[in-house]
């Protein structure tokens, strides 16, 4: 081979790699379709399984629940069901397909305390109109380029996702409201079994990537996806501290910055990403375990294992009934008594680390969801190939938005014994507020420093 065509060679192939890294994984205009036929506006199936234990997509709940109250405390609309069936340590092997490996470890680890009850499954999902429209115009037009979205806006980013970074990317941009505002409380377990409380406090939202006014233009110039500001109020020893975060398309750009009471200074963090311990968990968790899966998947190789049915938390909105965080907690994080299972479809994907990456977990699993595109469970394998933790999160149903939402999230360990219970509502009056829109100020480093309490 000459010079000439060694050249030209090289120069095609580099243009097949930036083609399918750029575009390629964008539907065809054939497959979009599908999204105002036999798919759901989000991208899920919309017929129900063979069975009819997961039943049609029709359009999601959009009614209001009895006892819900605006900007309060919310109702459960489906507080008389009973469930279907329990499974414990000693029946899991009959439902052995169904359950995730963190799910048969926990059920083997705890055989006289975990128990996972089976309840109706109710395809709830729904979004808004515009959320729809905006997702059909993401389809044919996305783009991914070194694990970062293009030409994205409004709505789920990859609605046929033909990679696992799609689907990954699909979670962090799903509808889940635009400004809203938690009351939360969060604890870690100790290996003994007793709940010690990490941090309290309240937690301001906003996501300009879901602002019905903006358009794609406007966002491309300012590619902020997620404004979040904590504000500790206890314990004690927490009381005051502060931690705002711009979360960028580009995750290699998110900023963030803490306020240190003992300090009396705002500190920028100088990595909140990845497996950075996170001061919104008291350092519990890493930041990418945030929310089951947060930031940036350059350390990873993500890979679709399949779509499958799953057992998994949904429509929760049992676990917020009770008034106190003791009646929903327990030795080996929630209460079993609180929680809602239901059979889902949902993507299964597989992430191994890079080589030449570093982190603790080598490899992990997501399992989430094909209606709302929220990873419900998770697990992480440590380097000497251990099933280390499993992570988990229970959504809710909220009509007034309308959507099915993430409330509580946290993980178990394994291998110490220990769990973790993030955002927890049940002490206080209020759940996941909607909001107005907030002053882009409030999510700033000088704003929190003009709000520090002592």
């Amino acid at each position: 081979m000459n010079a000439r065509t060694h050249t030209a060679v090289h120069a095609a192939t580099l243009a097949l790699v930036l083609a399918c890294t750029a575009g390629a994984h964008a539907a065809t205009a054939e497959e979009a379709a599908r999204l105002k036929t036999d798919l759901t506006p989000l991208g899920a199936e919309r017929a129900g399984n063979k069975d009819g234990s997961i039943p049609a997509w029709t359009g999601g709940y959009t009614t209001p629940i009895p006892g819900d109250v605006a900007g309060g405390r919310r109702g459960d609309p489906f507080k008389n069901e009973k469930p279907l069936y329990s499974i414990m340590a000693k029946n899991a092997e009959q439902y052995a397909d169904k359950l995730t490996d963190g799910s048969k470890a926990l059920l083997k680890k705890y055989p006289d305390s975990y128990r996972i009850d089976v309840y109706p499954t109710h395809r709830t999902a729904v979004a808004p109109q515009w959320v729809y429209d905006n997702t059909f115009k993401n389809a044919t037009r996305a783009k991914m380029t070194a694990d970062v979205p293009s030409e994205v806006f409004g709505g789920t980013p990859f609605p046929i996702p033909k990679t696992g970074a799609e689907v990954m990317w699909n979670h962090m941009l799903r509808w889940h409201g635009a400004s809203f505002q938690s009351n939360v409380t969060q604890y870690q377990i100790t290996s003994d079994g007793k709940p010690v409380l990490t941090t309290e406090g309240v937690v301001d939202f906003q996501i300009p990537y879901y602002f019905q006014d903006s358009s794609l233009e406007a966002f491309a110039k300012a590619p902020e996806v997620q404004l979040i500001k904590v504000t500790n109020s206890g314990p004690p020893i927490r009381a005051g501290e502060a931690i705002i975060g711009r979360l960028q398309i580009d995750p290699s750009k998110t900023q963030s910055w803490v306020y240190l009471t003992g300090q009396r200074r705002v500190r920028k963090l100088p990595s909140p990403c990845c497996d950075t311990p996170s001061p919104v968990t008291a350092g519990v968790m890493s930041f990418d375990e945030i929310e089951i899966w947060t930031g940036r998947i350059d350390r990873f190789d993500f890979k679709i294992a399949g779509k499958k049915e799953m057992l998994v938390p949904y429509n929760g909105n049992r676990l917020l009934q009770p008034k106190t965080d003791a009646e929903v907690l327990s030795k080996t994080g929630l209460n079993p008594d609180a929680m809602r299972w239901e059979l889902h479809r949902v993507w299964v994907v597989d992430a191994t680390l890079r080589a030449g990456q570093r982190h603790p977990a080598a490899k992990s699993r997501y399992y989430c969801d094909e209606d709302t595109w929220q990873c419900l469970l998770a697990e992480r394998w440590d380097a000497n190939g251990q099933l280390w933790k499993t992570l988990w999160s229970a959504n809710f149903v909220a009509p007034d938005l309308p959507g099915t939402v993430m409330g509580a999230f946290g993980f178990n360990d394994l291998l110490s014994g220990t769990a973790y219970v993030s955002d927890l509502y049940n002490s206080k009056a209020a759940h996941y507020v909607l909001k107005p829109r907030y002053a882009d100020s409030v999510f700033t480093p000088d704003a929190m420093a003009s709000e520090s309490v002592r």
